[in-house]
């Protein structure tokens, strides 16, 4: 009793277990399991679970022989040769015994039912910059998990966004990231791009990217203005490539910010064929494209059980009557899904025309969102027949995402959350 005491009333003692083709059991096939062992998976253990029943999930991982199944109840034996054992069933007997169990053999023992019966605990762990942060609360009688996954995450969002690491750390190698910055709302760049935004030394930015995470740089980042506004000043891709190159050969850290997604028509392929060219390495940041997060923002699914089954996205940049034209409008005319235009308020008129000409319903729903997942998000609804004059009655501006279909309608009733 009293080498109890002793164990429970000190602060644990955090280490890091290599479990890489070593023994661990787990008791118990429940929600506690599901969560644990994909990290144990991942950890590279030899994983043994015994349990009579399992989740769903953790049936699909025996499926899958990331780990062994026995299909029965624990008993006494079972954790021999074990390195490590989590004790995570219903079955207060068997917790017992198996805790007993590994008590006798010197097995590290986490019980999920028992903390002050345990002789290990799992901290609240996650992953950022290539460490592992792992977040323990001192005692027995001040544990409080929910206080130790907001620690946990404070820091782990910390490394992400390169707030927390030291600024010799948050220098990475010369060359280029073709980021994709998703929609428009600062949130929703991925935590990749948001880390390498962190650590440039020079940063090429469109106008459509998110504009707010420029203010988050420091002082010393060059920020190149690569704005595209439509009518007015305009860099040449050409450019653009060309700045891309000399700053990396300078052996600088470039961050390329987009809009949406790189490849969606954000011509980064382009500059990626520049870079290669000059035998620059470019990594590729995808981002979330406008073309689907703009619609959900505004309360409108691009697809939905029993509407729409499919959805095209096309380039309204140019006339469907333009030479250069690549759309063939009397196929796209012809779908009965959703179809998502980019780059086409001014040219909404003509598009809408060409798909009534080739057969599609003049009362087809439209929906104009503009400025979508920003605070000055706005939403205008209309039919093809109506859009183009709704829009310039509107005055429906770039950027906006324009939504042709049923899908229009299914969410009509839906009051989206404001951005915040």
């Amino acid at each position: 009793m009293a080498e109890h005491a002793e164990r429970t009333d000190h602060p644990a003692y955090p280490v890091g277990l290599r479990l890489g083709g070593r023994r661990v059991v787990v008791i118990g096939g429940g929600q506690v399991a599901q969560r644990r062992l994909p990290a144990l998976i991942a950890a590279g253990a030899d994983i043994v679970l015994v349990s009579p029943a399992a989740t769903p999930s953790v049936e699909a991982m025996a499926d899958a022989g990331e780990i062994r199944w026995e299909r029965r109840r624990y008993a006494d034996g079972d954790l021999a040769g074990a390195w490590y054992v989590l004790v995570a069933s219903d079955d207060l007997a068997a917790n017992d015994a198996a805790s007993a169990e590994a008590e006798r053999n010197r097995i590290w023992c986490v019980r999920s039912d028992d903390a002050d019966a345990a002789t290990a605990w799992t901290p609240a762990t996650g992953r950022g910059e290539n460490i592992t942060v792992a977040v323990l609360t001192a005692g027995t009688h001040d544990r409080d998990p929910r206080h130790c996954a907001a620690v946990r995450d404070a820091i782990v969002e910390g490394l992400r966004d390169g707030t927390l690491a030291a600024p010799h750390h948050r220098t990475r190698a010369p060359g280029v990231a073709l980021v994709g910055g998703g929609p428009g709302d600062p949130d929703l760049i991925t935590v990749r791009g948001r880390r390498l935004l962190a650590g440039a030394d020079v940063v090429i930015a469109d106008r459509l990217g998110p504009r707010d995470l420029l203010d988050e740089l420091p002082p010393h980042v060059e920020v190149i203005d690569a704005a595209k506004i439509p009518y007015g000043r305009y860099m040449a891709q050409e450019a653009i490539n060309q700045a891309l190159i000399d700053h990396a050969k300078a052996g600088k850290a470039v961050v390329r910010l987009k809009g949406g997604d790189p490849f969606v028509f954000g011509r980064g392929m382009e500059e990626a064929q520049a870079l290669a060219a000059e035998g620059i390495a470019c990594t590729v940041v995808p981002g979330i494209s406008s073309s689907i997060s703009v619609p959900g923002a505004a309360g409108i699914p691009v697809t939905h059980r029993g509407v729409a089954h499919e959805f095209t996205v096309v380039s309204g940049h140019v006339a469907p009557d333009d030479e250069r034209s690549l759309v063939d409008w009397e196929a796209i005319a012809r779908l009965r899904g959703t179809l998502v235009l980019l780059m086409a308020v001014d040219k909404i008129g003509a598009i809408a025309r060409a798909l009534i000409a080739h057969g599609k319903a003049p009362d087809t729903p439209v929906a104009l969102v503009q400025e979508g997942t920003t605070a000055a998000q706005r939403r205008v609804d209309a039919t093809l027949e109506t859009v183009a004059e709704r829009a310039a009655a509107e005055e429906v501006r770039p950027p906006a995402v324009i939504v042709i279909g049923e899908v229009v309608a299914v969410g009509a009733d839906i009051t989206p959350l404001p951005a915040e």
